[in-house]
């Protein structure tokens, strides 16, 4: 077992059920345990007072938020239940044994803030793609602030598997982290390749072998392509994946220098918005 513990945190929004059962799906080829983070967000009364409303526009306003609350609770827990059943998957709000299970925990508060503080106690997080390929700022937290490796996967996800692993490699701390974190997983591959490319990275030959021998310390054997880019960052190593079939992507996720943390680079944007296909990433 390389993962015993996954962290998946889940908001609301469409694709509830297809994003239940990928991280279900990834936890149950693991045979590891899934701990589901539902987060609501609190109803902001100190907000209301800044802004000098009422008590009894203040009280109004929290009923309505307490209906649709309870709406989206039902909501969420008819959908858990249908794909926990689908998946083949036990789904507890308590902890279970000696029992590989999923385990649902709903908080009130800060999503940002429950996540990063929540996901300190994994191996791994599973993130489901942010819509549109734009970073949401619990994405961002799950990447950057909690401190493990990330597997995001596509919102709409009905196989998983690491047979075929592709690693794109541009001499980056972000993209050294990312094979280093991933060995584990790179060994349960019957096949990897290397991605790199002249104009993004300058392709070094020596850098490259020392990557490929590093790997075979760890029993893996891995070949290497040298691909075009194109204008689009990112575009070059997802069409390289999809020509050759591969099953997931090793990146690293970093920011361009001189814009604030939470920025994603050009790649890793694209790859967020287009990828098909699952994507291990590390900060």
């Amino acid at each position: 077992m390389i993962y015993k513990k996954m962290f998946f945190p889940i908001g609301g929004g469409d694709e509830l059920k297809e994003r239940l059962f990928a991280a279900l799906l990834i936890a149950k080829y693991f045979d590891a345990n899934l701990e589901i983070l539902r987060c609501i967000h609190d109803t902001g009364k100190q907000m209301y007072k800044n802004l000098g409303i009422s008590a009894q526009v203040m009280k109004e306003i929290d009923e309505v938020i307490a209906i649709r609350t309870k709406e989206e609770s039902i909501e969420f827990e008819n959908a858990i239940k249908e794909i926990g059943e689908i998946a083949g998957m036990e789904i507890s709000t308590t902890p279970i044994p000696n029992k590989v299970h999923a385990l649902l925990t709903v908080k009130e508060g800060n999503r940002s803030l429950l996540v990063e503080e929540e996901s300190k106690f994994c191996d791994i997080v599973i993130a489901a793609a942010p819509p549109s390929g734009i970073a949401t700022a619990t994405f961002e937290t799950s990447v950057l602030k909690s401190g493990k490796p990330v597997l995001m996967f596509p919102r709409k996800m009905k196989t998983f598997s690491t047979k075929s692993i592709l690693i794109g490699w541009n001499n980056t701390v972000e993209s050294s982290r990312a094979i280093t974190s991933s060995i584990e997983l790179l060994k349960l591959a019957e096949k990897v390749q290397i991605v790199s490319s002249d104009e993004y990275s300058g392709v070094d030959m020596q850098k490259i072998n020392q990557l490929i021998a590093y790997l075979k310390f760890h029993s893996i054997d891995a070949t290497y392509k040298i691909v075009e880019t194109t204008r689009i960052p990112g575009e070059a190593l997802l069409n390289a994946a999809l020509d050759g079939n591969f099953d997931l992507i090793v990146a690293g996720a970093y920011g361009h220098k001189g814009l604030r943390e939470l920025m994603f680079g050009g790649a890793t944007r694209y790859l967020l918005e287009h990828s098909t296909l699952p994507i291990f990433m590390s900060h």
